[in-house]
């Protein structure tokens, strides 16, 4: 049991019963979570009948990192988290850059991949289509709404990432701040909230149902909410679509992987 932080900064006590953990060598799950994803699963079969597969995942508490946790407990996947403390530079130990040659997390190692094998992948939006296509949810399989949802997931790794990661940076953490950059990327940053909120005007969702492009989105855009509250100010709609994926109990498991102070 652990403590999450809810929508307005309140303290939930919450014990996943989703994550994996190992005792004596052995695999615990919940039995109540084993039913359920034995009755949901879809994926491919593995090469060992019988045997229990997990995923690892590889990760740090950054919004790129949280992406993965949230749609690991969406799905109700078992997963075992490692961390990867980039703060000291982990990432560039040689055992991870087997796992992820960029050095960046998040990555998964999936021991179940297609044809039973096991399957390394990097960059949160790729693995989020994977993990999307094994369990055939969160993602529609084909037609025009197929490609409204990966167009978002587009906007988001090639806008949304990058544009509130430079923010972050020269706004908050470079150690000389330069006019020019911070004017430059938090109109950057406010122009493309000003792209989400007419859409969430008019749908509850990016996508008009819940799928992998509000879990790609949710953790940058929550960042920026909490740490530059005064750039949402113009757009009600995304603070509306904040707080109801903040509703959503996978959501804040996933926002607490792995958990604050680790």
């Amino acid at each position: 049991m652990y403590d999450i932080l809810g929508p307005r900064g309140y303290k939930m006590s919450y014990t996943s019963p989703k994550r994996v953990s190992a005792v004596g060598g052995r695999l615990r799950v919940a039995p109540s979570q084993r039913r359920r994803y034995q009755q949901r699963r879809r994926y491919h079969k593995t090469s060992a009948p019988g045997r229990r597969r997990v995923i690892d995942l590889y990760t740090f508490p950054t919004p790129n990192g949280r992406k993965v946790s949230i749609m690991l407990e969406e799905l109700e996947m078992p997963y075992r988290t490692h961390l990867v403390d980039i703060a000291k530079g982990e990432q560039f130990k040689p055992e991870f850059l087997k796992i992820n040659p960029n050095s960046k997390i998040p990555a998964i190692v999936d021991s179940d991949g297609p044809g039973g094998q096991s399957i390394t992948i990097f960059e949160s939006g790729a693995i989020l289509i994977y993990l999307a296509e094994k369990t055939g949810r969160l993602l529609p399989s084909s037609g025009a709404d197929r490609y409204d949802v990966l167009q978002w997931v587009m906007f988001q790794m090639g806008g949304v990432g990058p544009m509130f990661g430079q923010y972050n940076h020269f706004a908050r953490f470079a150690a000389q701040k330069i006019p020019y950059a911070i004017e430059r990327y938090t109109k950057e940053a406010k122009r493309l909230l000003h792209v989400i909120d007419p859409r969430l005007q008019e749908l509850t969702f990016i996508a008009r149902d819940y799928s992998i492009a509000d879990v790609l989105l949710f953790p940058w855009v929550d960042s920026l909410a909490k740490n530059a509250p005064q750039l949402l100010e113009e757009t009600p709609s995304v603070r509306r679509w904040l707080e109801t994926l903040w509703s959503r109990p996978a959501v804040r498991r996933g926002m607490n992987v792995p958990p604050t102070g680790t």
